[in-house]
């Protein structure tokens, strides 16, 4: 017949005896036998197995506890690059960071965060000391994107003499630095003169990134009534200009700085020096800046816009002991 076991082959097991169950000792296969090993009762409902017969549930197996949440799922085995900010619960950055977009070739390191967005903010910290004794602490300064994101900080790298000697014209080392404290961007600025009187010896600023690797700089150009800069490649060839208006000081409104195209024709961008309040504007240097360009810039030029952004606050919204400085045209 078949290959499995059935009544016509030889492999099918003989009748078992009525009550017994092969392999097991009569008293326990035979139903019928009437009584059971010495020391055990009959069975009752009401009671459990015999103690002893099994043991206590091994806690690695009983449910799972309700009261603690499924692990994050960014998380990163030891020793992994991190690629992204710290995410919270909802998929939210932890203490209002930007995240970081993945998979962007050809771009320098911490750089990626300038990929998808048209628009930074900057806001300076307003530093209690100075605003009462008038003694020049070190700038910092919040950069965010248009969302209220953070998106770097950064901090003035300057010795406390060359604060207070030189004022706004002071030169200065700007580390711009992201939530994990690692520079992304470093800028420098020399001590130059930002006289029309002195045409050869203009303001300039040098944007490196990463550090030590110079992606562009920001050029003043002479000019007699309205401030003029140009902004240049690695190469030194110009890119964007940057054209502001003749008077700079601000009175309730905001003070606009016009990018334009390398050839001037086009404008395709601004830095503007926002009204902060009159309390803000009387009693402190602490500006507000918002920056906009063309989302399809190159990240590298976005970070010299933001260098120029610093660059222009130093000569124009600087005070020196609280007091103003500017005044109409380049003189």
């Amino acid at each position: 017949m078949g290959s499995y076991p059935n009544a016509q082959n030889l492999n099918y097991p003989p009748p078992l005896q009525s009550g017994y169950q092969p392999g097991y000792p009569p008293e326990y296969g035979n139903p019928n036998a009437g009584y059971a090993p010495a020391g055990y009762g009959p069975p009752s409902g009401q009671y459990g197995p015999p103690p002893g017969q099994y043991g206590p549930p091994q806690p690695q197996y009983g449910p799972p506890q309700g009261g603690y949440p499924p692990p994050p799922p960014n998380t990163y085995p030891p020793g992994a690059p991190i690629t992204n900010q710290p995410m919270g619960q909802g998929g939210m950055p932890v203490g209002g960071w930007m995240s970081m977009p993945q998979n962007v070739a050809n771009c320098p390191p911490g750089l990626e965060y300038l990929t998808m967005i048209d628009q930074l903010l900057v806001h300076q910290k307003v530093e209690l000391l100075e605003a009462f004794t008038g003694f020049e602490t070190a700038n910092k300064y919040t950069i965010k994107n248009s969302l209220g994101q953070k998106v770097y900080y950064a901090v003035e790298d300057t010795d406390c003499l060359t604060r207070n000697c030189c004022g706004p014209r002071r030169p200065f080392d700007m580390k711009i630095l992201d939530n994990y404290r690692n520079e992304i961007i470093h800028l420098n600025r020399p001590l130059r003169c930002d006289s029309c009187f002195f045409p050869c010896c203009l303001q300039s600023i040098e944007v490196s990134s990463p550090p030590g690797n110079v992606v562009g700089t920001v050029d003043q150009e002479w000019s007699i009534c309205c401030p003029s800069y140009a902004i240049k490649n690695a190469s030194g060839d110009t890119v964007l200009r940057i054209e502001g208006p003749f008077c700079t000081m601000s009175f309730c409104g905001d003070v606009e700085f016009q990018v334009m195209s390398a050839d001037g024709a086009t404008q395709v961008g601004k830095i503007s020096k926002q009204w902060s309040g009159m309390i803000r504007e009387m009693f402190t240097d602490a500006d507000y800046f918002g920056i906009t360009f063309p989302i399809d810039l190159d990240v590298r030029m976005k970070a010299v816009m933001l260098g120029a952004c610093f660059l222009i606050d130093a000569m124009f919204f600087e005070k020196s002991q609280n007091k103003e400085h500017d005044s109409p045209g380049m003189l």
